[in-house]
C-alpha cells in the first residue's frame, strides 16, 4: 500500500485546484494536488481539429448515465490542468446583480452567501494571474472593478470590425471579449486559429498547468501525483475526513492530510463525496441533508453558425467580442443572457454535428461563416442532480431550466445576424453530452439546511473538508464560469485559518 501526505491535500488541478495551490504556496503551506490524469502533451495532433474533436483524443474513455440510463461519453478532460488545457480562455467577471437573487418568469436565482464587494478583489488577481486581456467602459452590463484590466483587449481583425460596427448601427454595443492569452510584448501567443477548444503547442494559453499550477510546484512547496484517481474519503466514523483511498498508477494509496480540498469539477466532486459512505455519512461525507449533487446546472447553450455567401471570413483569432446588451433586460423586465463570439470553426469541426452534410460543402460554409455561442442561465433545481450506481459510475438528471429565456435570445441573436446580413443561420444546441459549464452540485450558502458548504467553501458538518470548484456555484449567472472559479479559490488560500 504506497502513501502521501501533505498539510492540505487538493484533488484535482484545473482552475480551481490548480489557483489554489498556487495560492497557499504563497503562504508557505505544504500541498500535494492529486491528479487522476497526466500531462498532456505537446505535439502536432494539439491542432488537429480531426484528432481533437472527431477522434475525441484528449477525452476519457469515460461513460456517464443520462435520466433514461443510456450511456453517454462525457465532455471533461482528466489533464494536469484539467478543462482548461482546452477551454476558449474566456475570462470574465460575473456582474454585480449575479451575486444576489434574481427572479426570473418561471424560476429564481439563487442569492450567493456574499456579495460581489467579497470577491472583486481576489477577481482582480487572478485577472493578473491569468494574463487577462480586456477594456473598460465597451460593456454597459460590466461590474465595478478596483484595478483595470492587466493587459489591453486583443485587436479585432478587419472582417470583425466591420460586424461590429454593422452591429453598432443596430443599437447594440459589442464589447472586447476577456481573455487569457500570453499576447503581451514578447509573449508566447502568435494568434493562431487553433485555440477555442484545442490545446496550446506554444503554451501561450492562460491555462491552470501554464500560470498557476506550474509556478507553485516550481517553489518548492506544492507537489503534484498523476494518474492518481481517488475512489473515496474516509472518516472512520467520524465528522473529520482522515484519509482519501485511491489508486496510483494501478497501486492502491492513502493519503492524509490536515485539510482536504475537492477540486475535480461538480460531477466528479459530487461523486466522490456520494460514494463515501460509512456508518456515520450513510448518505455520503458531508451530506447529511442530501443535497450533494443537487442542483446541477449547466448553462443553457447554443452554438450558432451564421453565412453570408456575399462575404469571405478570412478572420484567424476570431474570439475577439461579446455582446451583453441583453443581459440585465430582454425588454420585458427580465434578464436575457450574452451572445459571444467563438474561435474559428472549420468544415472538419462543423462535420462532427452536421454529419449528413459533404464535408467540402461543409467546408465552404466556413469560409463564409461567423460562429456565435447564445448563452443564457440554466436556475438550480434540486431534481436536477448528479448521483452515483452502485458501481459508482455517474449519472446525471437533468431537465433545462429557464429555457423560455434562451428562445428569446436566440431569436434575438438571429434578427441582428440578419439585420447586418447573413441570410443563413445554423444551430447547435448543447445536450447533456457538451457538460457546458457545469456547477451547482455542492452549494455554498450561510445555512446548513440549504447549502453543503460555507461562503469559503468549507463543509459545513466536516471542518477539515472544502470544495474549490463550481459546484460551489448557488447559481450560474450567464457568464464563462472559469475566472469565478479562480478567484473563489484564491479567496479561499487567503481567509481560511488553513491548520
Amino acid at each position: 500500500m504506497r502513501t502521501d501526505s501533505a498539510d492540505v491535500v487538493i484533488v484535482g488541478s484545473g482552475m480551481g485546484g490548480g489557483t489554489l495551490a498556487w495560492g497557499l504556496a504563497r503562504r508557505g503551506i505544504k500541498v500535494l494536488v492529486v491528479e487522476r490524469g497526466d500531462y498532456l502533451p505537446r505535439e502536432p495532433q494539439n491542432w488537429s481539429p480531426t484528432e481533437v474533436f472527431k477522434n475525441r483524443r484528449y477525452k476519457p474513455d469515460e461513460k456517464w448515465l443520462d435520466e433514461g440510463g443510456g450511456e453517454f461519453r462525457p465532455g471533461v478532460h482528466y489533464l494536469v490542468g484539467g478543462n482548461t488545457k482546452v477551454y476558449g480562455a474566456s475570462l470574465p467577471r460575473l456582474r454585480e446583480c449575479d451575486f444576489a437573487e434574481i427572479k426570473y418568469p418561471t424560476g429564481i436565482s439563487r442569492a450567493w452567501p456574499f456579495p460581489y464587494a467579497d470577491i472583486e478583489p481576489y477577481y482582480s488577481q487572478a485577472e493578473s494571474l491569468y494574463r487577462v486581456h480586456g477594456a473598460t467602459g465597451e460593456d454597459p452590463t460590466e461590474p465595478w472593478r478596483s484595478q483595470q484590466f492587466p493587459y489591453p483587449a486583443l485587436s479585432h481583425e478587419p472582417y470583425i470590425q466591420e460586424v461590429i460596427d454593422r452591429l453598432g448601427r443596430q443599437g447594440v454595443h459589442p464589447s472586447s471579449t476577456a481573455m487569457g492569452v500570453d499576447l503581451q510584448p514578447g509573449g508566447a501567443c502568435i494568434r493562431c486559429g487553433t485555440c477555442d477548444g484545442f490545446p496550446c503547442r506554444v503554451g501561450a494559453k492562460s491555462d491552470s498547468e501554464t500560470c498557476a499550477l506550474g509556478p507553485a510546484l516550481a517553489g518548492g512547496f506544492v507537489r503534484l501525483l498523476t494518474n492518481t484517481r481517488i475512489d473515496h474519503l474516509e472518516t472512520g466514523g467520524t465528522d473529520q475526513v482522515v484519509r482519501l483511498v485511491g489508486e496510483c498508477a494501478g497501486e492502491p494509496i492513502w493519503i492524509t492530510g490536515g485539510a482536504y480540498v475537492l477540486a475535480a469539477g461538480a460531477a466528479n466532486t459530487a461523486a466522490l463525496l456520494l460514494r463515501s459512505r460509512d456508518d456515520r455519512w450513510p448518505n455520503g461525507v458531508g451530506n447529511s441533508n442530501d443535497l450533494v449533487g443537487r442542483n446541477y446546472m449547466m448553462h443553457n447553450n447554443t452554438h450558432l453558425a451564421a453565412i453570408d455567401p456575399r462575404r469571405r471570413n478570412d478572420v484567424v483569432f476570431q474570439k475577439t467580442f461579446a455582446i451583453n446588451d441583453f443581459y440585465f433586460d430582454m425588454g420585458d423586465g427580465y434578464p436575457g443572457g450574452s451572445i459571444q463570439l467563438i474561435g474559428k470553426v472549420q468544415g472538419s469541426m462543423m462535420k462532427t454535428h452536421a454529419t449528413r452534410a459533404p464535408l467540402p460543402l461543409l467546408n465552404e460554409f466556413s469560409k463564409r461563416s461567423l460562429e456565435l455561442l447564445v448563452m443564457a442561465e440554466d436556475l438550480p433545481s434540486p431534481q436536477n442532480r448528479v448521483s452515483v450506481t452502485q458501481s459508482g459510475q455517474i449519472a446525471v438528471r437533468w431537465k433545462r431550466t429557464n429555457y423560455d429565456r434562451h428562445e428569446l435570445l436566440l431569436t434575438e441573436t438571429k434578427r441582428l445576424l440578419r439585420q447586418i446580413g447573413y441570410v443563413g443561420i445554423f444551430e447547435q444546441r448543447f445536450t447533456i453530452d457538451m457538460n457546458s459549464h457545469m456547477c451547482g452540485t455542492a452549494v455554498g450558502g450561510t445555512d446548513p439546511a440549504q447549502s453543503v458548504v460555507d461562503g469559503l467553501g468549507r463543509s459545513h458538518e466536516v471542518a477539515n473538508l472544502f470544495v474549490a470548484d463550481a459546484a460551489f456555484f448557488p447559481s450560474s449567472g450567464a457568464q464563462n464560469p472559469a475566472l469565478t472559479i479562480a478567484a473563489l479559490a484564491l479567496r479561499m488560500a487567503a481567509e481560511v485559518e488553513w491548520g
